[in-house]
């Protein structure tokens, strides 16, 4: 049976198929409604609570308070009675270990009472629910049968006992460190030129002409949706019209990082190419971040995010021997990636990151983010940097679980906002900044 991913901020309505429709929720909510009489029903994935401003309301369906009436309003325009719809509600898992004046961090739990009223004022009946706690988790809806399931991410038994783990010498991690492909020239000599804030876009553009393969991967990336460019871009020389130097030189860069991550859905990534989809969205969640509180180099944000989880590439074939026991120690039970990563494998990707950093010889503040990005204040060279790549990779993790294996410390979290120079207060405001394209990507 063919099976429909509903990303954030969207809904679908449909009559009865042979489909099943379905969202991947961590701090997002879910929600299905069907009428069985009518074959009709609907799955909603929910970003937010409701707008942060006026300004906002541009895309509804991100938020519980108007999205939710929107789709009950398709309903209803499909042919459903409000009297015989049935609901399942899923998601909304904190952002972390909350205390009572942590509130501002759970939009989840927010989302939810929104939801939870509005389908009771509307007269629907919650089946069930399953929301709260730190656990992601997969809503479906069967739009053959109209039965709902909340199960967790993976269909992988994780009830079974440890498996056997194979943990890596040290002279194997430096081999697979040798061994790897390297990344182009040209990506590592714009990664420098980022940090150095030295652009010399003329010679980069000559560069790229001449390197048809990295050419090709920067126009398909440029006519993805992830980037969202509305005009054709056919060529290096239109890229850098439509999109601008700064942009063409973060495509390069990705472009040319995309083949070095692993294509397959074992390991770390819980999709296929979920690890550069991630590393992706973290670059250019960085990017926003460091827009916002002016706390950062925007370029050197976008580079460090694209960057962060590199040491995951060597570690990912012993993470795919062992995967259900990785799962269910970080999203089922809710530790640190790393303290797994260090208890059973004897050394973290951060560690690992940091060597490749050292191997090609990139700057201190891009090694030091891929070191401590996942404990900032340990940061020696670029604290802000550091804190910045955290809170994408955070964001990435609870609102877009449906790419990369991963748990991110939350102890500190108030203070770390405060190293950018942001409050608690403004959690919901910067969730809602994320990049629209991101969601859908």
């Amino acid at each position: 049976m063919q099976r429909v991913s509903v990303p954030s901020g969207n809904f679908i309505v449909s009559y009865n198929k042979n489909e099943i429709v379905e969202a991947y929720l961590g701090t997002c909510v879910g929600v299905t409604v069907c009428d069985r009489h009518a074959s009709v029903g609907g799955l909603i994935h929910l970003l937010l609570p409701e707008p942060t401003s006026t300004d906002n309301v541009w895309q509804p369906e991100i938020y519980a308070s108007t999205g939710l009436p929107l789709f009950l309003q398709a309903l209803y325009e499909a042919g459903a009675i409000r009297g015989r719809l049935e609901a399942y509600v899923a998601g909304g898992a904190l952002i972390g270990p909350l205390s009572e004046g942590d509130l501002a961090f759970d939009i989840g739990g927010r989302t939810t009472e929104i939801v939870e009223k509005i389908l009771n004022d509307e007269g629907i009946d919650i089946r069930k629910a399953e929301t709260g706690g730190y656990f992601s988790c997969r809503l479906g809806l069967n739009l053959e049968t109209w039965e709902s399931r909340i199960d967790p991410i993976s269909h992988l038994d994780f009830k079974k006992g440890k498996e056997n783990i194979l943990k890596p010498s040290m002279e194997k991690i430096d081999r697979s460190i040798e061994n790897l492909n390297p990344i182009p020239q040209i990506a590592l000599k714009i990664i420098r030129m980022i940090s150095d804030d030295k652009y010399s876009i003329l010679d980069i553009a000559k560069e790229i002409r001449m390197d048809q393969v990295i050419s090709a991967k920067v126009i398909r990336l440029c006519n993805s949706a992830l980037f969202g460019v509305k005009a054709k871009v056919d060529s290096i020389d239109r890229a850098l019209i439509l999109l601008g130097e700064k942009m063409l030189l973060q495509l390069v860069v990705s472009a040319s990082l995309e083949d070095f991550f692993p294509e397959a859905e074992q390991g770390y990534s819980l999709c296929k190419g979920g690890l550069f989809k991630h590393a992706l969205g973290t670059a250019m969640i960085s990017e926003k971040l460091a827009e916002l509180t002016g706390s950062v180099s925007s370029d050197i944000a976008y580079t460090a995010g694209l960057l962060h989880d590199i040491g995951k590439v060597v570690l990912d074939q012993y993470i795919a021997s062992a995967f259900p026991f990785f799962y269910r120690r970080t999203l089922m039970d809710g530790i640190d990636m790393l303290a797994v990563e260090r208890e059973e494998l004897g050394i973290t990707h951060t560690e690992i990151g940091a060597r490749l950093a050292e191997h090609w010889s990139l700057p201190d503040t891009i090694r030091d983010t891929i070191l401590h990005h996942h404990y900032p204040e340990s940061s020696t060279v670029n604290h802000e940097l550091t804190h910045v790549v955290y809170m994408a990779d955070l964001l990435m993790a609870r609102f877009l679980v449906s790419h990369e294996l991963e748990r991110m410390n939350t102890d500190e979290l108030e203070s770390r906002f405060g190293k950018i120079g942001l409050a608690p207060a403004q959690f919901s405001f910067i969730i809602d900044s994320i990049p629209r394209q991101i969601l859908n990507g």
